[in-house]
């Protein structure tokens, strides 16, 4: 009875493993030369190409004109009718390191306890064969930014191409930036049960604790800067050692703050460490737009389709900030960190931006180009341009309009990628049926 019980056992987690089962697999490496054709090229900086060509080489791009090839059509992707966009770049996520976010602790790794962990690299525990990879790609999705949780110093992001069989393959740029997680000046949120729970405490001042903890997180610096200088140590420090690629200027720190007090800290950051900054949110950015220019400080802005951050703002500020920040010249990125719709809107909240105050091509860029500039990697892509990977995207339609854009085919590193995935799979498998057509 033991055993027909376990083999019924057995036989019921085959059945549910084989229907959750995606049979999507990594493309081979993409060797010789192909050609897209005949479409409308949107090359990422602003220019657009009609009945463009471009001419692909061992995963590079090679060549872009107007003109047409007499190539064979074993070779060729024809794409009339269709306009040809740069890979998508999703600039800062838990892509990878959050796979349920309610309910299953099991499947996420984003977040490490303790205040300070520099040294902790969220590539390393990046999951490759999340379900969530496959649908934004689908969305015309190709690379990420897959940034840690937790603490004040969070640790190091990486970017990564989301085609791959393990971290070691998915790693477009190791270690790119530290991130980490200013204070808030403000009391905020908490909800009816902290509002009773909080009742009868002693009233606290959200500025003064919010100072003393950024006093911390100098400190912190000063500190690793200090025994940086030292030629010998008695005793090695890993997490003031992992600092040593921000003096030295070849990562970024990414500042995640939305309130205008914490983002004057972070110029202040600028002054006194000497380092690259990127503020990561910036509901409020806008407010000091000129002083971001001022000081050099990019910005990712983490949701358009939200509600302003305070009750004073216009309630179409979020969408109106993106052509705030353009117009004085910030280089800022826009990005989707919405965990109901799992990322899959960040062109759509760059057709808001559209909307609201951009071109198309400068919302096009903000997802493209901009990011690839933020996150150091615009040297290999972002743009549809000669010596870059071919990391690019077929659509029918405007990649910026939910209801008209189809993503046809996608390229990493001109390998043609599969854009199956499990949406895809119960889609069809219920037209089956009930007969639908």
């Amino acid at each position: 009875m033991k055993k027909i019980y376990s083999s019924l056992v057995i036989c019921l987690l085959v059945s549910v493993f084989t229907q959750a089962q995606e049979t999507v697999y990594p493309a081979k490496e993409q060797k010789g030369k192909f050609f897209i054709i005949n479409g409308t090229v949107h090359v990422g900086n602003g220019t657009v190409l009609e009945n463009a060509t471009i001419e692909i080489n061992n995963g590079k791009i090679v060549k872009v004109a107007t003109s047409t090839t007499t190539a064979s059509t074993d070779n060729v992707v024809d794409a009339k009718g269709k306009h040809i966009y740069p890979g998508l770049i999703l600039s800062s996520t838990d892509l990878g390191l959050k796979e349920i976010a309610n309910g299953v602790r099991a499947s996420n790794d984003y977040a490490e306890l303790g205040e300070f962990n520099p040294n902790i690299r969220s590539i390393v525990a990046y999951n490759t064969d999340s379900k969530i990879l496959n649908v934004l790609k689908a969305n015309g999705i190709l690379l990420a930014g897959v940034t840690p949780e937790g603490g004040i110093v969070r640790g190091t992001s990486s970017v990564v191409q989301l085609d791959a069989w393990n971290w070691e393959d998915a790693a477009y740029k190791m270690e790119n930036g530290l991130h980490i997680t200013m204070p808030s000046f403000l009391n905020r949120g908490g909800g009816r049960r902290a509002f009773f729970q909080n009742a009868n405490a002693a009233p606290t001042d959200p500025t003064k604790i919010a100072l003393e903890r950024v006093e911390s997180i100098k400190n912190f610096f000063i500190e690793a800067k200090a025994y940086l200088q030292e030629t010998v140590h008695t005793q090695k420090n890993l997490k003031f050692e992992s600092l040593i690629p921000l003096f030295e200027k070849k990562q970024k720190l990414f500042v995640h703050a939305d309130q205008v007090k914490q983002m004057l800290v972070a110029i202040d950051f600028v002054k006194e460490f000497d380092v690259e900054v990127v503020i990561v949110g910036g509901s409020e950015s806008f407010q000091i737009a000129p002083l971001l220019k001022q000081n050099n400080i990019a910005v990712i802005l983490n949701q358009q389709h939200s509600l302003p951050s305070t009750e004073d703002d216009d309630i179409d500020q979020p969408y109106k900030t993106p052509a705030a920040l353009q117009k004085a010249g910030v280089l800022f990125a826009l990005n989707d960190n919405d965990n109901n719709t799992r990322y899959r809107n960040l062109s759509y909240n760059a057709g808001t931006a559209a909307t609201y105050g951009l071109s198309k091509e400068e919302a096009l860029q903000a997802i493209t180009l901009n990011p690839a500039k933020i996150l150091g990697i615009a040297d290999k892509t972002g743009s549809i341009e000669v010596g870059k990977d071919a990391n690019i995207i077929i659509v029918e339609g405007d990649i910026l309009d939910m209801k008209s854009s189809t993503v046809t085919h996608a390229f990493i590193q001109g390998r043609n990628v599969s854009l199956d995935n499990k949406q895809k799979q119960l889609y069809e498998r219920y037209k089956h049926k009930y007969g639908i057509k």
